[in-house]
């Protein structure tokens, strides 16, 4: 094969993913299962990598489902809540960091540029409405998004209280989650558990604003027979600890 066949095959393979981004992708089919805790959805392509060869390198190009995780922050009276945030710790052992890593579960060289991108999840921070929105972008494996973690709220909170003498506390700090979407169904599922998080504000306090917004949760009234001064710990979640392994039965994922 001569110079000039080499330089128009390699120009050929650089410019089939360039039309393939250019080109309309699949329209997104949405049966809705989160309870309108996951919208805004939307498709794109992104670079994830290259793939070298002998004379040339191209573009990897892969695809991502986008959208927005929402919840509501609110006091212990239902008001709401702003400046609250909520984060995503994402289960990097899930399927959707990519097959055939390698040893130790590391992506292999060619998908290592990925890695940073593969799970991404921005804070979300409630606004004057008690709303937060997490925005993600997961990479679409299989004609699939599947992927566990944790929300997190609040974090830090105790340490800003330490600082700053106040801070809000959250009612519960952690809770599972998995996002599910089949491409070819449009079957979307985020088992969760809670929609709305309660937080107290906490410390006196200083400087000009001596108290946060927000009412404290409720004193309960001691027991009978408990000496003067005693009462339940505020805040503490109803139902105690519940275990969660039921959170995500009755789902039918990828059946």
């Amino acid at each position: 094969m001569n110079r000039h066949a080499i330089k128009i095959l390699a120009l050929a393979l650089l410019a089939a993913p360039l039309t393939g981004c250019m080109g309309g992708l699949k329209r997104l089919n949405v049966v809705d299962f989160s309870d309108q805790r996951v919208g805004d959805l939307s498709l794109t392509k992104k670079v994830t990598g290259k793939r070298e060869f002998l004379f040339f390198s191209t573009t990897k190009m892969g695809l991502f489902l986008e959208g927005n995780i929402q919840g509501v922050v609110t006091d212990y009276q239902g008001n709401p809540i702003e400046g609250v945030t909520v984060k995503v710790m994402p289960d990097t052992g899930n399927k959707a960091g990519g097959e055939g890593g390698g040893v130790g579960g590391e992506l292999p060289l060619e998908e290592n540029a990925n890695s940073a991108i593969n799970l991404s999840f921005a804070p979300g921070i409630s606004d004057t409405m008690g709303l937060y929105k997490i925005h993600f972008s997961l990479p679409v494996k299989d004609n699939e998004v599947d992927v566990r973690g944790k929300l997190v709220y609040n974090p830090g909170w105790d340490q800003q209280k330490l600082n700053l003498g106040k801070a809000y506390e959250p009612q519960v700090k952690e809770t599972p989650f998995r996002i599910y979407y089949n491409m070819d169904t449009g079957f979307l599922a985020f088992p969760e558990g809670i929609r709305k998080i309660i937080v107290q504000p906490v410390g006196e306090g200083k400087g000009r604003l001596q108290a946060l917004p927000g009412s404290p949760a409720p004193q309960p009234a001691p027991p009978a027979g408990a000496p003067a001064g005693t009462a339940a710990p505020a805040g503490a979640p109803a139902g105690g600890g519940q275990a969660e392994e039921d959170l995500f039965k009755g789902f039918d994922f990828g059946q």
